[in-house]
């Protein structure tokens, strides 16, 4: 990423980005063309880089919340029971 891009991204307010992501999740700008792919591509990229600069990790684009680990000690394993097929 070069420095004027990241410098363009970090100087976007928040309703750009707000914008930007209803247009991806839309798949059209709001004046109701569609987005090219291309179009779509730079837009996920600002999206991100925006995220990153200005949002705590959980709250960026693509987080997944892997929870957090109950305790050192890993649930007893359960054996399986193989069924046998039942033939008619």
């Amino acid at each position: 990423m070069s420095d004027l891009y990241r410098q363009s991204v970090q100087q976007m307010d928040r309703q750009v980005y707000d914008q930007l992501l209803t247009s991806l999740s839309t798949g059209r700008w709001p004046d109701g063309r569609t987005l090219s792919e291309e179009q779509r591509q730079h837009a996920m990229q600002a999206v991100i880089a925006w995220g990153e600069m200005h949002l705590p990790v959980e709250q960026r684009v693509g987080f997944i919340d892997k929870g957090a680990k109950a305790g050192e000690a890993c649930d007893e394993p359960t054996p399986l029971a193989w069924k046998e097929p039942q033939h008619d």
